[in-house]
């Protein structure tokens, strides 16, 4: 069985492939000052409670944009499966062009745009990712890194709202019945929901005219399936995507 592990600012996700499926997956705080023991306690907690033990792993892969967690996780995967899991770099064979991806785009961009090329073939793909930040990353049909956009991403803006306005309530992050907020809660669910649906089909068409031709779009990330009905553009949504592209990554490797 694979593990994978995506170490992002927010969340470390881990999850484990049986060869045909995503069978357990996971999600953790990104947290720096946790020392490598404690990370390795709670990586063993987490899969021996799921029934998975050493000699289930034979094969892992990471993505980390957290230098100071990359080797911890690295260190604990060796330590409990005597594993050497593959890091995700940009030396990797991903199915992309080497030449044009970008030398400051992040692993787990990188397995984006490797599945979207991936399950996509003869497509230009945008994936849109609703993360700790917004990210639009572009790949064209022939595996050409195109390029990535990065905004706030839906929760961090609700976070900077909140930190800085005394009087407005927390909310939950979901479609309001209209446009129009007619007290606090509502009100700032028109402004992140339908504001950040505005702002991902906008940027689709910009992108397109820009490329001269159509894109296919993918949603992934924690929120993609929530705000989803407000963008028509999208045409697939993958909870799994930047896991599958690990996967993907992995195998190529």
């Amino acid at each position: 069985m694979l593990l994978a592990v995506d170490v992002g600012n927010t969340n470390i996700v881990i999850a484990v492939h049986d060869g045909q499926n995503w069978i357990h997956s996971y999600r953790i705080y990104s947290d720096q000052g946790k020392t490598s023991d404690e990370y390795f306690v709670v990586l063993e907690s987490l899969l021996s409670h799921s029934q998975v033990y050493k000699h289930d792993i034979n094969r892992a892969v990471i993505s980390s944009v957290v230098p100071n967690l990359t080797r911890s996780m690295q260190k604990n995967i060796i330590r409990l499966f005597d594993v050497q899991p593959l890091m995700v770099d940009h030396t990797v064979n991903s199915g992309l062009k080497k030449e044009t991806i970008p030398a400051e785009l992040g692993t787990d961009l990188l397995a984006n745009l490797a599945q979207a090329h991936f399950s996509c073939p003869g497509h230009a793909v945008v994936v849109v990712d609703f993360g700790t930040a917004l990210t639009l990353a572009t790949v064209d049909s022939d595996g050409s890194v195109l390029g990535v956009s990065i905004a706030p991403g839906l929760v961090t803006a609700v976070n900077a709202l909140f930190g800085n306005t005394a009087q407005l309530p927390q909310v939950e992050l979901k479609i309001p019945p209209s446009v129009l907020g007619r007290n606090s809660q509502d009100s700032i669910r028109s402004g992140i929901m339908f504001g950040y649906a505005g702002m991902v089909k906008t940027m689709v068409e910009r992108v397109e005219q820009e490329i001269g031709k159509e894109v296919y779009v993918i949603a992934t990330g924690g929120l993609s399936r929530t705000i989803a009905p407000l963008i028509e553009r999208i045409n697939q949504i993958s909870s799994m995507h930047t896991m599958d592209g690990l996967k993907l990554i992995q195998e190529l490797n």
